[in-house]
């Protein structure tokens, strides 16, 4: 008897899962399935499981395909049941291909094709919707987004956009996505949501044209260049029931969260000054460091520094004041942006050729708070205090780059299960925009 093992999670049951059982069966005599508890699940960096395990279960057994269903809840398990169950064949879904090689040395390891266009062939009809998203640009941002997405539940990348057909067909090849279109209309009609990873100067024209086709945004940012725009573009997602994220991805990681959640509990008291800082010495002849109009050091991470400050002393700003060195072609090298509020202040700084220390300081009257570099991803921060032996440290979960925490709140949004926003809502957004546009005007005062 040839004995064949899989493992899954198998939220939200659709034809990709059956379709991948029933090859796992054709492959032997006897098939084993592992469908993995919610907290292995969290463990291993799954954000978003939406069945029960028990309903889990139910859907693995009522395909039929199934000889023995067993739980997986721990690191090393595999091994463990190859041994346990003598099995000769180990499979997964073709998106894993290269994580289980070294399973070879226990049996056989087969990568099983994924299916396309899961969400329009579901098996049940689900209150959470799978949504399939489209992704516009091919950049180096774009390969982290899809690897980080098979750690959500809900979402199926079905189809790629560049305006160059070329570069899209082979970006679709490259990463197994079944569709690709050089023409943006085209390629909006496939898709129920887009994420827009295109150039900067681009994000507010396809956002607007997608919000028009009565899809759903999650673009990255600046998303616009002014407020009005900005103003226009969440006022149309919000009468039109649409969700319009900006891709800021610190305000959806969960450390972030627990870091506002800590600075707002008093324990600092007052909070009267906030800094972030945020520099990388990007390539020479990279878009951060060539392009005078649209890249630089602002642009590129500004939204990152002004955050924290819309989060904790909010939009109501006074006054706005910037200061940039900037290169021989007019590339912004770095800026520091100060506001100025009724009672508190903020700095925000930004570099792309310059590098200092990464920190987020947070300023109370009784003490503050301290988030080392990459405090973006706020893996870890301090309490401190006057008394310098009392310490509080706090080491939030964190999984991957966290894009994922993003991609769950964008699905969750569309599904209905977050209506308040509160991560960052628009106002925040727009605000940030309002500075945005002022930076704009004082770089055309300054070059």
């Amino acid at each position: 008897m040839k004995k064949v093992i899989t493992y899954g999670t198998y939220d939200l049951f659709h034809q990709g899962h059956y379709n991948l059982l029933k090859r796992a069966k054709e492959l032997g005599d006897y098939l084993i399935v592992g469908v993995t508890t919610e907290h292995f699940d969290e463990a291993r960096g799954k954000v978003n499981v939406v069945d029960s395990i028990m309903k889990r279960i139910e859907n693995v057994r009522s395909t039929g395909f199934a000889d023995e269903i067993i739980v997986e809840d721990h690191q090393g398990q595999k091994i463990e049941d190859i041994q346990k169950y003598h099995v000769d064949i180990f499979t997964v879904g073709s998106d894993w291909v290269g994580t289980f090689d070294y399973l070879n040395q226990f049996c056989q390891v087969i990568y099983l094709d994924r299916t396309p266009n899961v969400s329009s062939t579901q098996i049940r009809k689900n209150n959470f919707k799978i949504v399939d998203i489209g992704i516009v640009g091919t950049g180096r941002i774009v390969p982290r987004f899809i690897s980080e997405a098979k750690y959500v539940s809900g979402i199926n990348i079905c189809c790629t956009y560049n305006p160059e057909l070329d570069s899209a067909a082979a970006f679709a090849n490259r990463h197994d996505i079944e569709n690709f279109s050089g023409d943006y209309d085209e390629f909006l009609e496939r898709v129920d949501a887009v994420y827009i990873a295109s150039p900067n100067e681009t994000h507010y024209d396809y956002t607007k044209r997608a919000l028009e086709a009565g899809k759903h945004v999650l673009a990255e940012k600046p998303i616009a260049f002014t407020k009005e725009e900005s103003e226009g573009l969440y006022n149309y997602a919000m009468t039109h029931g649409l969700v319009l994220m900006e891709a800021v991805k610190t305000a959806y990681c969960p450390g972030f969260q627990q870091l506002l959640n800590v600075a707002k509990s008093g324990v600092i008291g007052e909070i009267k000054d906030v800094e972030a800082c945020f520099t990388r010495l990007a390539a020479i002849d990279s878009r951060e460091r060539t392009d005078a109009d649209f890249g630089g050091s602002f642009l590129e991470f500004g939204s990152y520094t002004l955050l924290p400050a819309m989060k904790l002393l909010g939009t109501d700003f006074t006054d706005v004041n910037f200061k940039t060195i900037y290169g021989e072609d007019g590339v912004d090298l770095y800026t520091k942006v100060e506001l100025t509020y009724p009672n508190a202040m903020a700095t925000s700084k930004n570099g792309v050729a310059i590098k200092s220390e990464g920190n987020l300081v947070i300023a109370g009257t009784e003490g503050y708070i301290l988030a080392p570099s990459p405090w973006w991803l706020t893996k870890r921060f301090e309490v401190r205090f006057e008394d310098e032996n009392k310490v509080e440290f706090y080491e939030p979960p964190f999984q991957g780059d966290g894009f994922r925490y993003e991609i769950s709140e964008f699905v969750l949004k569309i599904n209905g299960g977050e209506k308040n926003a509160y991560k960052l809502t628009a106002k925040e957004a727009i605000a940030m925009a309002d500075i945005t546009e002022r930076y704009m005007e004082h770089r055309a005062q300054n070059i």
